[in-house]
């Protein structure tokens, strides 16, 4: 079973994660780099994601095997949070396509694996 601390970071990456995917659904890239509310919104998203993944590493480094490119994810974060003015609009809208549900789908495989062991426990 999964300690609290651990289910909390997991909670906030997936949730982070769906939001950007709800923000950004049947939206293009022309709309994404028109409009400043949404880059906003993806933007923080993924630095809540990043960040809590840092946590979640943190708290178990044993995880950092369950997640694709660890060490990327948390270079754009910095990225995002210390030198945002060099953001480029379309990297940032290539991992919203392509990364994001990959690790949505990495967060949600922990979950399902948690339920499983706490569910055997159980018994």
């Amino acid at each position: 079973m999964l300690p609290r601390r651990i289910l909390k970071a997991l909670w906030d990456k997936r949730s982070a994660c769906d939001r950007v995917i709800e923000f950004t659904s049947a939206k293009t890239f022309a709309s994404y780099e028109s409009d400043t509310l949404l880059r906003s919104g993806v933007e923080r998203q993924i630095e809540i994601a990043a960040e809590a993944l840092i946590q979640l590493l943190r708290a178990e480094p044993s995880l950092a095997s369950e997640f694709s490119d660890v060490p990327r994810i948390i270079a754009f974060r910095n990225r995002l949070v210390h030198r945002y003015f060099e953001i480029d609009t379309a990297i940032v809208w290539r991992i919203v396509e392509v990364n994001v549900p990959k690790l949505r789908q990495e967060v949600q495989a922990l979950f399902d694996r948690h339920e499983q062991a706490s569910a055997t426990e159980s018994c």
